[in-house]
């Protein structure tokens, strides 16, 4: 999911220098990446750490990511997920309102989080002999934050703000609800993080404080420290400020089940934002760690990897019916979601636009893709893996998933192995498998008059 807290800008920072310092001298390719070495372990609360030493730069990166995210909401309260994660910059304990970012801002760092269906995740970027600071934070936040009447109706007004921005009075915006909702019909990813803006109205404070009881505990959280730290002072920190928790209940998760989709489903949406028609077909994808989703993600390189890929090239630069045409690929812990869109050109009309969208697919499920477009695909994949990585916070964000989704943290080290087993063959069946004419979602979106 996009990020949904941002801090203001602030005056020029030492962390902030050196980024900029590092990003011009990494930009030669590196031939291979050297294996990541981390060290993990679990407090006896059930959270589970890993450290990463990286003296590359004075700077730390803490990162706790919980495993709560919107499909554990009940259907008639979603967006609590998103909620808690504007909330936890509220009050704590010992952290009044307001001043957590404040804290960060005033020794040279940055914070953010970010909400999806399966994950909530909050990181602190400081230089290196903040990292108390950060642990501090964080352990506030875990199990003493102030669930309150102020805070909670803050938040409320800045969630619901939140969504006119970014859906109801956005181009198109409400596409992704109405994908999700048609495409996992019936189970809990039929809903997106930001959630019901009357679900978070009704909802009361005892219903956020059984929410937070429940998701944020140490047990249901992994701690991800990379960085040029003391492993063994900072290994005290975390037990001083985490250790001192109990173990919280064992979540009992409901089995995750998808309905079969029975056939293909359309609607046209009149939109008065909308200055041009655009056309979204989705399609449901494989899980993630799936070996059907790596083969996805290059096939999605061929669909659409730049200017070079096959859309673009029909759409725009070739029959020149639209503006713009991309997809649009999320794997998920227990399904994925992948989208083929284009903003139809003036004068051309969106049945153009799906007709040829729908002859580029069908070109690979009986033709397969070209030698050129497979190895640029493998390089892209290979490239997104070296090179995705390079930073403190891609490290310890990677760390964090691979450990949670995979229960293999080591997966840093190896997923590249599952790309490389990928054939040109398995790049043409998953493209008939999954792109199923009779299990799709067509939205169709034309400009209304104001």
């Amino acid at each position: 999911m996009l990020l949904k807290f941002r801090l203001r800008k602030f005056r020029t920072s030492f962390l902030t220098i050196w980024f900029a310092v590092t990003c011009i001298f990494s930009i030669p390719a590196l031939a291979q990446m050297n294996a990541i070495k981390f060290q993990e372990y679990d407090l006896p609360n059930g959270l589970h750490v890993i450290f990463h030493h990286d003296k590359s730069a004075p700077i730390v990166t803490s990162l706790l990511h919980y495993r709560v995210g919107s499909r554990n909401e009940n259907p008639q309260r979603t967006g609590f997920a998103h909620f808690f994660e504007h909330l936890m910059f509220e009050a704590t304990d010992d952290i009044p309102r307001a001043t957590i970012s404040k804290h960060i801002e005033g020794a040279g760092g940055q914070l953010n989080a970010y909400t999806t269906t399966d994950e909530t995740v909050y990181y602190i970027e400081l230089p290196a002999n903040e990292i108390k600071l950060a642990l501090w934070i964080e352990s506030e936040r875990m199990r003493k934050l102030h669930v309150e009447s102020v805070g909670v109706e803050t938040q409320r007004g800045i969630v619901k703000e939140e969504r006119k921005r970014r859906i109801d009075n956005s181009r198109n915006g409400t596409w992704f609800e109405k994908m999700y909702k048609n495409l996992f019909d019936g189970c809990s990813y039929s809903w997106t993080p930001i959630g019901s803006s009357q679900h978070i109205d009704v909802a009361t404070i005892s219903e956020f404080k059984d929410f937070y009881n429940k998701f944020y505990q140490p047990n249901n959280a992994t701690l991800v420290i990379v960085g040029d730290f003391d492993p063994k002072a900072t290994r005290e920190y975390v037990e001083a400020y985490f250790g001192i928790y109990s173990r919280g209940a064992e979540i009992k998760r409901e089995d995750f089940k998808l309905n079969e989709i029975q056939a293909e489903y359309r609607e046209t949406v009149e939109d008065t934002k909308a200055q041009l028609p655009a056309v979204y077909i989705g399609y449901r994808g494989p899980k993630k760690g799936h070996p059907d989703a790596y083969a996805i993600r290059m096939l999605n390189t061929v669909l659409a990897g730049g200017q070079s890929g096959r859309l673009y090239q029909r759409l725009v630069n070739k029959d020149q019916i639209a503006v713009q045409s991309y997809t649009f690929n999320q794997d998920l812990e227990y399904a994925g979601m992948l989208a083929a869109v284009g903003i139809v050109a003036p004068g051309k009309t969106p049945g153009e636009v799906e007709k040829a969208i729908y002859e580029e697919i069908e070109r690979i499920q009986n033709d397969g893709v070209t030698d050129q477009e497979f190895q640029k695909a493998r390089n892209t994949e290979e490239d997104k893996f070296i090179f995705g990585k390079k930073n403190v916070l891609e490290k310890a964000q990677a760390l964090a998933k691979y450990h949670t989704f995979f229960g293999k943290a080591n997966e840093i080290n190896t997923e590249i192995e599952h790309y490389n087993k990928i054939t040109k063959a398995d790049l043409q069946r998953v493209a008939k498998q999954y792109f199923a004419q009779d299990k799709r979602v067509v939205l169709t979106y034309i400009p209304k008059a104001k």
